[in-house]
């Protein structure tokens, strides 16, 4: 077996499944889980209707490069979206089987392992933290070291990328980037991108942004700035920069795995050709109905205008017990538990235990590194069911906070 899958380490949702083993909720409850981040509004019917009236499609190999017009569709989008004046879709733009798994497969491509067997240090791909935990594990099969840079809550969670020594830096290979970002919801500025533009030259590593949120925001007069729009701003081009994004998010459809790669042309080249070979391309009906989705902009306002009424009327509840705030975009509260008294494990349990609601601790989503484990003392509350339920889930936890309040007393 290959040795590197020892160096894996539990899905944070292999983890809650152990703390919960063994704990019986208290029956009067129904199950609310906050703790999965997975679309739960209506798929839009024009998707619905795309799919159907496309399965012919299943009589036919799919092409890994997709189709031309579902790339001229994300093309247009990005240009549109980001303000771009131009995009290539026949060599800057490639339809991925959702981002996840794109995110993992760039790092098989972009990573040489070679230098290992030269002076023996590893290659580096540098990953934020709290993060998304596809990064590191992409970043050991690829035979490379993840190396964590811790976000910082009084700086509204952003990474100091200036700490990372530059022996670090001239080991790095490639950089993880989320923004917005899961569990925070933090957005890059445009400060940020010049700085790890700035590097990227000096050092020559490539940068992998991950905007599978971008679409959920709460200002429709300012949506979050994009890798590509701040490279543009900038006055660069796309050199070593590539963007991952999905219909998950955007389109309530987790299911059809349906993203992209836009960027460095000469990158989505050499990923083609892995891809090639690694037979991951999109099944020709969910081609024909992404090219639909990424065409209308309709139900996706629609979409936000669920995630704007949700957070208005839950995020109050929450900050009467505990320390938490709108996030700049995607659809997480990442909440601040020390109020309570408990860790953010023993939150965790406790609240499954008594009223039947699941939340993740954030320790699950970072990594000990530098001496502390950001996600330590937080809870990632994912707002993906519908009004009701969320506002009951909210105020299940207000009063299990209450009771603990109470008890301390």
């Amino acid at each position: 077996m290959n040795p590197l899958l020892q160096k894996l380490q539990p899905y944070p949702f292999e983890k809650l499944r152990g703390l919960f083993k063994g704990v019986t909720p208290r029956a009067e409850f129904t199950p609310i889980s906050f703790g999965i981040g997975e679309p739960k509004h209506a798929t839009p019917t024009l998707i619905r209707d795309a799919v159907v009236n496309a399965l012919s499609g299943l009589a036919t190999y799919p092409a890994t490069a997709g189709t031309e017009p579902l790339r001229q569709a994300i093309a247009t989008w990005i240009m549109q979206r980001y303000d771009l004046p131009a995009v290539s879709a026949a060599t800057e733009v490639l339809p991925v089987s959702g981002s996840r798994e794109a995110l993992f497969s760039l790092a098989q491509t972009v990573i040489d392992s070679q230098p290992a067997t030269i002076d023996g240090e590893l290659p580096v791909v540098v990953c934020p933290n709290p993060f998304y935990q596809i990064y590191e594990g992409a970043a050991l099969l690829a035979g490379a070291e993840p190396y964590f840079v811790n976000s910082d809550p009084a700086r509204n969670f952003a990474c100091n990328y200036a700490a990372v020594p530059d022996a670090i830096w001239a080991r790095t290979q490639l950089l993880y980037v989320c923004s917005p970002g899961n569990p925070t919801g933090a957005v890059l500025t445009l400060n940020d991108w010049r700085e790890l533009f700035a590097l990227s030259d000096k050092h020559g590593f490539v940068i992998a942004s991950d905007e599978c949120y971008s679409e959920i925001y709460f200002d429709e007069a300012t949506p979050p700035l994009g890798c590509l729009e701040a490279a543009h701003k900038l006055g660069r081009g796309f050199d070593r920069l590539v963007m991952l994004s999905s219909l998950s998010k955007r389109s309530n459809v987790p299911g059809m795995r349906s993203g992209f790669v836009v960027g460095d042309a000469a990158i989505l080249k050499q990923f083609l050709l892995y891809r090639t070979y690694h037979g991951t391309a999109l099944s020709p009906m969910f081609q024909t109905a992404s090219t639909v989705a990424w065409k209308d902009e309709a139900h996706v306002r629609e979409n936000r205008a669920l995630y704007v009424s949700k957070f208005a009327t839950v995020t109050p509840m929450l900050a009467d017990v505990l320390d938490v705030r709108l996030p700049d975009a995607a659809f997480y509260l990442w909440a601040n538990v020390a109020r309570t008294g408990l860790s953010d494990t023993e939150f965790a349990a406790r609240l499954y235990a008594d009223y039947n609601v699941t939340v993740l601790p954030g320790s699950y989503l970072a990594r000990d590194a530098h001496g502390a484990n950001p996600g330590s003392g937080f809870i990632r509350i994912a707002l993906v069911a519908d009004v009701d339920e969320c506002v009951e889930g909210a105020r299940r936890i207000v009063e299990f906070c209450r009771s603990r309040a109470t008890l301390a007393q």
